[in-house]
């Protein structure tokens, strides 16, 4: 393969649809006489990021916001904050962190890194019950990574919140909306992230998401600071 070929994108004559619903669409990627490639995207055909530009792919907005939220609390070490929620396919529930969709009026200033932003502001309010405030700190740390590119063009921005808490009595996960379920919080420490990502595996002895993966690995090696 030539490495520096330039990626090309399909065009959008090529893209047939194969199957849509409110939730999930399914496109048929004609990239070439006879070839097929299925995407399965929540975007719209005019959307999806196999049609986009250059420029358009460079300013793509991703799908959703995960987050990285280290909690800082008086006479405490730092404090990854994860929680238990239900996963619909895996059937369990698993240690995640919080995120969730971006929202059309997010994307309103155009700005892809506000519309993050301000997403995970409000995903971080819903699912932990922490409201933000100007002395903590937030900011992107991946403005788009695609959860696997082979089967998917779905992709996340990853956001890291540092955040000052008097006490852990705030938390709350009464503000999880539509099929949102979930089973408690779970802070760990630096050592105790190191050993479920040695594990491979929480303290359940469960699997976890590739995201929280990738939260863990941000907070032991200290990214956060």
């Amino acid at each position: 393969m030539d490495n520096n070929k330039k990626n090309t994108a399909v065009s959008a004559d090529c893209v047939v649809p194969v199957y849509e619903s409110k939730f999930i669409k399914v496109f048929d990627l004609q990239y070439a006489p006879g070839k097929h490639y299925l995407d399965a995207t929540r975007r719209g055909k005019d959307e999806i990021a196999a049609t986009k530009t250059e420029e358009e792919f460079l300013r793509m907005v991703p799908d959703a916001v995960s987050c990285i939220v280290v909690l800082k609390v008086p006479d405490q070490e730092p404090q990854l904050l994860l929680s238990y929620e239900y996963r619909y396919p895996a059937g369990h529930y698993l240690l995640s962190v919080p995120a969730g969709l971006i929202d059309p009026e997010d994307k309103a200033s155009g700005d892809p890194e506000k519309a993050e932003l301000t997403a995970a502001r409000r995903e971080i309010h819903e699912e932990t019950g922490i409201l933000m405030q100007e002395s903590d700190t937030i900011r992107v740390v991946n403005p788009c990574a695609f959860s696997t590119p082979g089967m998917t063009d779905e992709s996340n921005g990853i956001v890291c919140a540092v955040i000052s808490l008097p006490d852990l009595s705030v938390l709350s996960q009464k503000g999880a909306v539509g099929s949102e379920k979930f089973d408690g919080f779970c802070l760990v420490t630096k050592s105790e992230a190191a050993k479920i990502l040695q594990d491979g595996r929480d303290a359940k002895g469960h699997f976890y998401p590739v995201y929280t993966m990738i939260a863990l690995m941000y907070f032991v090696n200290d990214m956060w600071k």
